[in-house]
C-alpha cells in the first residue's frame, strides 16, 4: 500500500505543467482584456486547465506537509476547522455558480465560463477531500489522543 501512495504522489507532480498550462491560457487572456476584447475562450481554458491542476495536486500524501505555514494551520484544530470550512464554501459557491450560469444563462461565452467554472469546482472538491484527510493526520488534539492509547 505504501508504494501505491508513492505513486499516486509521484503523480501529483504533474500539477506543475500544469499550472504551466493554465498560464499559457491566463496571459493571453488577460493581454485581450487589456486590450479591451476580451478573450473569454482562454478564460474557460484557463479554469479548466486549474482544476485539472487541482486534482493532480490532490494526489499527494496526505500524511506529509511541507511548509510550516501549512503545519501551522493543520495542527490548530480550530484553524483547521475553519480552513474546511471555507474550502467548503469555495466548492459549493464555485459548483452552484458554475451550474446556474452553464444551464440558465443564454449567453454562449457565460456558459463557457460557467462550464471552466464547474471544473473548477470538481477541481476544489478533491482538494476539500485532502484538506479533510491532511488535518484528520496532523492535528494536535487527535495524535495527542491517539498517542496516549
Amino acid at each position: 500500500m505504501k508504494n501505491l501512495t508513492q505513486i499516486f504522489h509521484t503523480i501529483s507532480y504533474f500539477q506543475y505543467p500544469l499550472i504551466l498550462g493554465s498560464l499559457w491560457f491566463y496571459i493571453p487572456f488577460i493581454v485581450s482584456l487589456l486590450n479591451g476584447n476580451a478573450d473569454w475562450a482562454k478564460l474557460n481554458d484557463t479554469l479548466i486547465f486549474f482544476g485539472i491542476t487541482v486534482s493532480f495536486a490532490t494526489l499527494q500524501d496526505t500524511k506529509k506537509t511541507s511548509l510550516k505555514f501549512e503545519k501551522k494551520i493543520w495542527k490548530n484544530p480550530k484553524r483547521g476547522k475553519i480552513f474546511i470550512i471555507g474550502i467548503a464554501f469555495l466548492v459549493f459557491s464555485l459548483l452552484i455558480f458554475g451550474i446556474f450560469g452553464y444551464f440558465l444563462a443564454s449567453n454562449k461565452i457565460i456558459q463557457e465560463v460557467s462550464f471552466g467554472i464547474i471544473v473548477l469546482g470538481i477541481g476544489f472538491i478533491g482538494f476539500l477531500k485532502t484538506g479533510i484527510e491532511i488535518f484528520e493526520n496532523h492535528r494536535d488534539d487527535k495524535n495527542k489522543t491517539m498517542a496516549n492509547k
